[in-house]
């Protein structure tokens, strides 16, 4: 089993990335594979709603990492999204992939556990994680909580290692999504599979 685990920050070995290799140590300590996807500092493209995706089946930009993450979502089990919170919101840069990710590619998260985690200095952690959820929501996938909100405080990863609280948060969460991880690999050898999808029904009631 694997965990796929997006770092949205421009910095590769800064806070987000601290909180999320916390969660990573502990689901490899019970046997869970993961890897950490860097975002990087390139520029985002947002999605145009060109609809290239519903023919090719990936978005029509090929150059910022959108596409090789959903190829690593094929093989992945489980997944935990990490971005920075500017100005009380998550990056504008990891909505633009997540946007361009899961309307390319939401089939391949469906039934699959997933959680967001966001990194602060001080405030609009709780507003980011409710951006975020709503990807989760909306795909069908289960979603991975923790003791507290999925978040750590901190300016560097110095600070954030001493936010004790947030790091016992980010074991526990990976502890959570291991133990979510293996009760799904047991119904499935146990004849429990995935509901079936009804037909899509759209409501307008505007005409």
């Amino acid at each position: 089993m694997k965990v796929l685990l997006l770092n949205g920050s421009p910095h590769m070995k800064g806070c987000t990335f601290t909180a999320l290799s916390e969660a990573a140590k502990t689901l490899e300590a019970q046997g869970i594979e993961t890897e950490i996807f860097q975002m990087g500092s390139r520029a985002m493209q947002d999605c145009i709603a060109c609809g290239h995706c519903f023919k090719a089946g990936k978005c029509v930009f090929d150059d910022d990492g959108v596409n090789v993450f959903a190829e690593k979502a094929r093989t992945a089990d489980g997944f935990i999204f990490g971005s920075p919170v500017h100005y009380a919101h998550p990056s504008g840069r990891v909505q633009s992939f997540l946007t361009r990710l899961f309307f390319s590619n939401g089939a391949l998260f469906a039934h699959k556990p997933g959680a967001v985690v966001v990194s602060a200095r001080r405030a609009g952690t709780t507003a980011s994680l409710d951006v975020l959820a709503k990807y989760l929501h909306i795909s069908e996938m289960v979603q991975v909580g923790s003791t507290y909100w999925n978040m750590v405080h901190g300016n560097t990863p110095e600070e954030v290692r001493q936010d004790l609280e947030g790091l016992q948060t980010m074991r526990r969460l990976g502890s959570n999504m291991a133990w979510i991880l293996k009760c799904i690999e047991a119904g499935r050898k146990n004849g429990i599979d995935a509901p079936a999808p009804e037909e899509k029904v759209y409501t307008n009631f505007i005409r």
